[in-house]
């Protein structure tokens, strides 16, 4: 009988099925190819002519879309070192709205050159060290580079304008369209001390036409119909309950005793008269609409629509609290006379039929509005999906100018600029930092390239070109994606600009993510919880 040989090392300490990988070439490289091959399948989907990528989750659940954060969300990364750059890519998207894609690859580039320097004899305290410095600069240097300031957030074509870069990454050939209406709803609900909350756009998607029918409603808009007989109230005062618009129930149960058909009848009538009673005490305080978020009750509507009110059903509560927002209404929790307070007030509630869709819109025509409405058109769901991403981009890059209204030159403007100033900072760094410093500059030069490569263009020429206008001192040189030749453009006068509160946050999570990274030595992982996967069944019989 063969002897048990125990376990020696740290793998006598695990449990039995329990993986341990160490040093640089077991660990590093592991943790740095994983976080490559994420950043060459999203590099594609990078700028106006990025490809989208169709993914089928766990749902199967189809996705056809650029948009970086989409995708890595539906594909569950695994690899613990890829969700590090994962975790920073959505850090990324609650702080500014946009960039996933830039800080993704960002990272993944530098994981890649630190590769390189650590094959060539470099420590990595000393890359880590390195790609610190360098970000530092760049952060310093990034003011240096602004080239112009949004003056007035309440100028809608203004705003237009630096909205249309971060779109047009979305929806190209579109950008001018898209960015104008997002630009209006997002002055329109910008509320008068400055402060903007993204959750006040809302999007409305409609099958059918063409992305250029999209309009914009100053006001809340919902995909039914009313449920009684009127369908049309100009100057609506408003009622919201929170209940259905229906007989009122007693907090406890009774029983009642009924002797005769007349009490029976008389019961009866007396409960169609306390309805009748509580509709009649709406109407003489002005009110013409109701909204209630339960099912109106048959008796409720015939003395609705008796007496005139219009009666809506919200089924979702925080549609319903965004409404009252919109009106200045309170939502009532039982059916009850309400005060002045709790009444709202809309311009015009009526029914629109977009395509074969009826929608109960609540609009208001005064400029300023606490909710905003883009209905978008599209041929496919698909279409409407990636076009409401374009408009949550849009959105959140107008909210990221609320608190920084500087722009760069876009373009691959700014990380040329970035890695000219970078490779002659790495040449006045004595020690061996300098060689991670220019790895660093190198790295910049990916994003120009991949614009490059993916509208069709030779990336080395184009890329020498661009050194030398930056070289002459045309900081604003960028890419012309529209060229059939490799040349470049003023990005400033073609408005393609970028947000340095965008590039700023970018740098500092991309760097924090690629170091932490490079300072793992070991990688340790427990046996899975649970026991082996059952087998999967066949057929039953030949007849299966």
């Amino acid at each position: 009988m063969a002897l048990h040989v125990p376990r020696t090392g740290f793998s006598s300490m695990l449990k039995d099925g329990a993986q341990h990988f160490s040093g640089v070439n077991e660990a590093t490289f592991r943790n740095i190819a994983a976080c490559k091959e994420l950043t060459t399948l999203i590099r594609t989907s990078y700028g106006p002519n990025g490809m989208n990528k169709m993914v089928l989750n766990h749902l199967s659940k189809l996705f056809v879309s650029s948009d970086a954060q989409t995708i890595v969300r539906e594909l569950e990364v695994q690899h613990p070192a890829a969700k590090l750059l994962v975790m920073a890519s959505e850090m990324m998207e609650q702080e500014c709205g946009d960039g996933t894609n830039f800080i993704l690859i960002l990272a993944g580039m530098l994981l890649g050159g630190a590769e390189d320097l650590l094959r060539q004899g470099l420590s990595i305290p000393e890359v880590v060290e390195g790609y610190e410095m360098a970000s530092a600069k760049a952060l310093e240097t990034l003011p240096e580079l602004v080239c112009s300031k949004l003056e007035k957030l309440t100028d809608a074509v203004e705003v237009a304008k630096g909205l249309k870069t971060s779109v047009a990454s979305m929806q190209y050939g579109y950008e001018d369209f898209l960015s104008k209406l997002i630009g209006e709803a997002c002055v329109t609900v910008l509320s008068p001390n400055g402060t903007f909350s993204v959750d006040n756009v809302r999007v409305c998607k409609i099958m059918g036409s063409g992305i250029l029918q999209s309009s914009l409603i100053r006001g809340m808009v919902f995909k039914r119909e009313v449920e009684g007989d009127i369908t049309r109230v100009e100057n609506a005062k408003i009622v919201c309950f929170n209940c259905a618009f229906d007989f009122m129930q007693t907090e406890t149960k009774g029983t009642v005793l009924i002797k005769s058909a007349q009490e029976l009848l008389d019961f009866s009538q007396g409960e169609e008269n306390v309805l009748e009673k509580q509709i009649k005490s709406l109407v003489e305080l002005g009110i013409n609409v109701v909204v209630s978020q339960g099912k109106p009750g048959d008796m409720a509507m015939h003395f609705a629509n008796k007496h005139g009110l219009m009666v809506a059903r919200v089924m979702s509560k925080f549609d319903l609290r965004r409404l009252c927002s919109s009106i200045g209404a309170t939502a009532l929790p039982t059916m009850c006379t309400p005060t002045k307070e709790d009444i709202g007030a809309c311009d015009l509630v009526h029914i629109a039929e977009i395509g074969d869709t009826a929608l109960t819109v609540f609009q208001q025509n005064r400029q300023e509005n606490a909710i905003a409405t883009i209905v978008l058109r599209g041929s496919t769901t698909n279409v409407m999906d990636d076009m409401e991403r374009a408009v949550d981009d849009g959105v959140n890059t107008f909210k990221a100018l609320t608190k920084d209204p500087r722009f760069l030159p876009g373009a691959g403007a700014t990380e040329v600029e970035l890695a000219l100033q970078l490779g002659s900072y790495a040449r006045t760094i004595p020690g061996v930092q300098q060689y991670a410093i220019k790895k660093f500059a190198d790295v910049l030069e990916t994003f120009p390239r991949t614009l490059a490569d993916n509208a069709g263009v030779k990336a080395n020429e184009l890329i020498s070109k661009l050194y030398a206008a930056h070289q002459e001192g045309k900081k604003n040189a960028g890419i012309d994606i529209e060229s059939e030749k490799a040349s470049y453009l003023d990005s400033v006068e073609a408005g393609i600009l970028d947000l340095l509160i965008n590039r700023t946050w970018a740098f500092k999570l991309a760097t924090n993510a690629a170091c932490t990274v490079l300072r793992v030595d070991q990688i340790i992982m427990a046996k899975r919880a649970g026991g082996p996967k059952p087998p999967k069944q066949g057929p039953m019989d030949a007849d299966d």
